[in-house]
């Protein structure tokens, strides 16, 4: 089962408890702070645009990239003339611009399974970065996957939708894996609802290795955060925010 399919329907919806607001503050805090004040910036892993909607509203001549033409065609849908969506792999995406920075908020990178894969990332990013350019990005932490996430079941019921997340954690393997039952209303059938699955891997990454992979890909002057502040990471951070220099 794909992922990021029937759940881009509602993706938004489930999703409203997250501080897109607080986080796009922070990257353009962080952007001005080092001088990156307009030009093109990649949201990398954009979904269905939330974010990327506030940088341009900001001023930055956005790119979206993602995967799952199902949460690209919900960013279609706000008619942004000012925002450049496409649909490409991370692993090797090509903005057809040199760009200022690249963000990627809402653990996008945990999804990249293979720690090749992930450099590949990083390298694509740094590739295509003008010098002095920056890449912010955020990943879930360890303590996440094991202690909050691990062997729990999650479930939320709107008027509109309904689902049932069964997450399952391999501590070895370092892989997350989540079952999404969504209940979906049908206004076309008076009001019924449909049932709808999908299943969603993401990898535990240490964030020693992280540090490695950017350095390898050229990375310099990589810093860790908790969570979109200035504050140190400690072993209850649930979300990592790095940034690098090219």
């Amino acid at each position: 089962m794909d992922a990021y399919t029937s759940f881009a329907q509602v993706y938004d919806l489930f999703m409203d408890n997250v501080p897109y607001e607080d986080w796009s503050r922070y990257i353009i805090n962080k952007l001005r702070k080092n001088k990156i004040d307009s030009g093109y910036v990649v949201d990398l892993g954009c979904g269905t645009g939330k974010m990327t909607t506030m940088l341009a509203d900001a001023g930055y001549d956005m790119i979206g990239i993602d995967n799952s033409m199902d949460m690209l065609q919900i960013a279609y849908e706000r008619e942004d003339d000012r925002i450049l969506y496409l649909m490409q792999d991370m692993c090797g995406f090509d903005a057809g611009e040199k760009i200022r920075a690249v963000i990627s908020a809402c653990d996008s990178l945990n999804y990249i399974l293979e720690e090749q894969d992930l450099l590949s990332v990083f390298k694509s990013v740094y590739r295509q970065l003008e010098d002095g350019g920056i890449f912010i990005f955020d990943i879930n932490t360890p303590y996440k996957y094991e202690e909050l996430l691990a062997e729990n079941t999650f479930a939320e019921n709107r008027d509109e939708s309904s689902f049932i997340w069964e997450n399952y954690y391999d501590r070895e393997e370092k892989i997350n894996e989540y079952d999404l039952t969504l209940f979906i209303r049908d206004d076309s059938m008076d009001g019924l609802f449909r049932k709808f699955e999908e299943t969603h891997f993401q990898r535990c990454y240490e964030p020693d290795l992280i540090e490695k992979l950017l350095r390898q890909a050229g990375f310099s002057m990589i810093e860790a955060f908790d969570a979109y502040t200035d504050e140190p990471v400690d072993c209850t951070s649930e979300k990592i925010t790095f940034m690098g220099k090219k």
